[in-house]
């Protein structure tokens, strides 16, 4: 398991699948802040919480110039049943070997119910328009997230 990438090192370079089916590349994205946020599973409470308050205020993260891209586990398929179900209107990225997550620290042994398992810690990470790490949530709480990342793209 990977430590926490540290503020002001280079982003993680990643290219992974989006729910429409076309690559993503970080590097693409160059220019432009991007806020990237990693989640356990499609169509669950917390995680459909914190798409649609992201969904809800893309346009005022638009307006800062900012991308969000959602990344968990789940296929590309799950990821279409998941927008559609919830009109979400910005990319999910499918990691189904959570490489992607491992190289940010997300992958991390989790503990539920006494059972200890590998997964999706529910994090963070805003990078700059130069493509270095300006701000990590490692252990989001859904509820006011929305506003915490806006606030950060504000100080950017």
């Amino acid at each position: 398991m990977a430590d926490w990438p540290q503020v002001g090192k280079a982003a993680p370079a990643f290219t992974l699948t989006a729910d429409d089916g076309t690559k993503v590349r970080l590097a693409d994205l160059k220019g432009k802040p991007v806020v990237l946020y990693f989640y356990p599973r499609d169509d669950t409470p917390g995680c459909t919480t914190e798409a649609c308050a992201f969904r809800d205020r893309k346009a005022e993260i638009a307006k800062l110039g900012a991308h969000v891209l959602g990344v968990s586990p789940d296929t590309v398929e799950s990821h279409v049943k998941f927008r559609d179900k919830f009109q979400l209107n910005f990319p999910l990225l499918a990691d189904p070997d959570h490489v992607v997550a491992e190289k940010y620290g997300a992958w991390r042994e989790k503990n539920m119910y006494g059972k200890t398992t590998l997964g999706i810690q529910r994090s963070t990470f805003l990078i700059d328009a130069q493509g270095k790490i300006a701000r990590v949530w490692p252990k989001v709480k859904v509820e006011g997230h929305d506003q915490e990342v806006i606030d950060a793209l504000q100080e950017l």
